[in-house]
């Protein structure tokens, strides 16, 4: 938009009526101690019923003599900032830009000023409403020209950072200092996120560093709704809506002859629908730059796919309990084979470094395996060569055990990222075992044969004892199917031991069973969200049941023996308050050293 070569900047001030003499006059009484007609121009412009033909006059004249303008003028400038040019005539919007770009020219040390004004319009204006007495402030949802006015900001910045070229490094502080608290509406949010992704298109250098704080506001939505809450806020919604339903049947006022009513599309958790917002815009950035005119860039797929991965990293990776904001990455690696198998590669490098925090290598693992079962998009060949390089990695590990001359024993303190890695091997021939043996059942038997598992499950490390007992249950019932391995005689030894007992965290004298000693995490676990849920769900491979007769013979006790219709892990994590050395299970958990507990002795290529 080249708003600075249009005729009406050289025509001459529109006639208006007002008080005390020009803007230069104005500045020229003030610099010599008289400040009545400056305080008189401060007024004016402060005026809620100001004119746009007001408006057009006031900013023509500030023009003339911007370079005045230093910093003894700031009131004043301020003043000028905060008049209402965002939604007004094409005339005042043009006017008020092509002021801006002048002051910014002229006298950059407004720059932060101006840029903290064109920010704060990108969520909806705040209206009062009146409800009896009291005045409640809220977001003006109905506004219709809202995608105007956002249009009109991000014009105005446009023009501000071709004016300041060095206009990235002064905003992106400014973006995160206004960013709505997480606790608004999910309208402001919703506005305030798009508006930030659509700053990226026209100033791409900060792209990264805006994933990187919109996803940790999202992510304290994601911490501050638990999968078990949302689960409640839905059921309570359907028995809810169950009760008005019935108690409809006998309003003989109501038409019978209408609809049944349609349930609502939202997610009953109030923090989860305001996550469920986000992911809707965060992913459909990610669609249109995937699917940009039908023949996206190789190149422009890539760069998001590197800023997502650096955000991953740094703000995703290291957070235990969240529920849905890493299926970004799910989401992003669907459009590209290739995108999903670097995702992988990454977090096999991470699992396999002993450089590297014990508890990102077992959070690495469990992303591993969660992601080679849950995503339809990973085909069997990727499957295979994932297992081929996770069991390469548990089997020279036990090889070293066996060679040090000592007795292995069950640690997890010492060998938490081997456990996870036979975890994430257990989960992913759990969800992929069919599509393993489709086809050639008898190669693919082979294949699974070939793994050695029996030596995995055998082992002194005894990693059935320490993963999540639904995992081991479906795990043996699995391979027992097929004849690849026999897991109940080691399950039922375990058993017949008592679980370790930890103290409380909490302090006093309560204890707590440790009934899963990894913490276990499976990033991937079914998406609760209704709305961006609906992008994931063609993605996504779900539970399949077992057939009766594939479950674990009468008589034997094994541990979390419930059935569920949608998920077999939905048994839910018991709580591991207490124990040390785990992958953190907060929002706030720092990244362990390097040199923390639990990275094994030898390092596997």
């Amino acid at each position: 938009m080249e708003t600075d070569s249009r005729d009406f900047l050289n025509s001459p001030p529109v006639k208006t009526v007002r008080f005390g003499g020009s803007v230069a006059e104005t500045l020229l009484k003030y610099k010599q101690g008289d400040s009545s007609d400056y305080e008189l121009l401060k007024h004016q412009l402060a005026d809620p019923e100001i004119k746009d033909a007001q408006i057009i006059n006031w900013l023509q004249e500030f023009r003339s003599c911007i370079t005045q303008l230093n910093k003894d003028h700031e009131q004043l400038i301020y003043t000028v900032l905060r008049l209402p040019w965002v939604g007004r005539s094409q005339a005042v919007v043009e006017e008020y830009m092509v002021f801006l770009s002048n002051l910014v020219s002229a006298q950059t040390v407004y720059l932060c000023a101006c840029l903290k004004m064109v920010v704060s319009h990108f969520t909806p204006k705040r209206v009062k409403i009146c409800e009896g007495d009291i005045d409640i402030s809220d977001s003006d949802d109905e506004d219709e020209n809202l995608p105007r006015n956002f249009l009109q900001c991000h014009q105005a910045l446009q023009l501000i950072a071709r004016y300041v070229p060095s206009t990235s490094r002064f905003l992106m502080p400014i973006l995160q200092d206004k960013f709505p608290f997480v606790q608004k509406s999910s309208r402001t949010l919703e506005c305030y996120v798009h508006n930030l992704l659509r700053v990226t298109v026209y100033i791409p250098s900060i792209r990264r560093d805006v994933l990187e704080l919109i996803i940790s506001k999202m992510l304290k939505l994601d911490v501050g709704a638990s999968r078990s809450d949302i689960e409640e806020a839905e059921e309570n919604a359907v028995q809810q809506q169950d009760k008005l339903d019935e108690e409809g049947l006998f309003d003989m006022d109501e038409d019978m002859s209408e609809d049944p009513p349609i349930r609502t599309a939202t997610t009953a958790h109030p923090v989860a629908e305001r996550l469920d917002s986000l992911m809707l815009v965060l992913l459909a950035y990610v669609k249109d730059i995937c699917t940009a005119n039908g023949c996206p860039s190789v190149e422009s797929i890539r760069e998001l796919y590197k800023d997502l991965l650096n955000v991953f990293d740094k703000v995703i990776l290291p957070t235990h309990s969240s529920c849905h904001v890493q299926y970004i990455l799910f989401y992003l690696c669907s459009f590209r084979l290739t995108l999903a198998e670097a995702f992988l590669d990454h977090l096999w490098k991470i699992l396999r470094s002993p450089s590297q925090a014990a508890v990102l290598r077992q959070a690495a693992a469990g992303y591993m395996g969660s992601f080679l079962g849950r995503a339809k998009f990973v085909p069997v060949l990727t499957v295979r060569a994932c297992l081929d390089l996770l069991l390469s990695l548990i089997h020279r590990y036990i090889d070293s055990q066996d060679n040090s001359g000592k007795q292995a024993c069950c640690d997890i303190g010492l060998h938490g990222p081997f456990y996870t890695a036979c975890q994430a091997v257990f989960y992913t021939i759990i969800f992929r075992h069919r599509a393993i043996l489709e086809g050639n059942m008898k190669e693919g038997l082979g294949y699974l044969q070939s793994l050695n598992l029996e030596r995995v499950v055998m082992c002194q490390l005894n990693p059935l004892k320490v993963c999540l007992p639904a995992v081991t249950r479906m795990f043996a019932a699995i391979t027992r199917k097929y004849q690849i391995v026999f897991c109940y005689t080691i399950i039922e030894r375990n058993n017949r031991h008592m679980l370790p007992v930890v103290r409380s965290s909490a302090g006093g004298d309560s204890v707590t069973t440790n009934t899963n000693p990894l913490d276990s995490f499976f990033p991937f676990d079914p998406y609760l969200l209704r709305r961006s849920g609906q992008l994931i769900e063609p993605l996504y491979q779900v539970w399949e049941e077992l057939a009766d007769t594939d479950l674990p013979p009468k008589g034997t006790s094994i541990q979390g023996s419930k059935e569920d219709d949608d998920d077999f892990l939905s048994e839910g994590t018991p709580n591991t308050d207490g124990l040390v050395g785990m992958t953190p299970s907060s929002y706030d958990s720092n990244l362990c050293s390097p040199s923390g507990i639990g990275s094994p002795p030898i390092t596997f290529h």
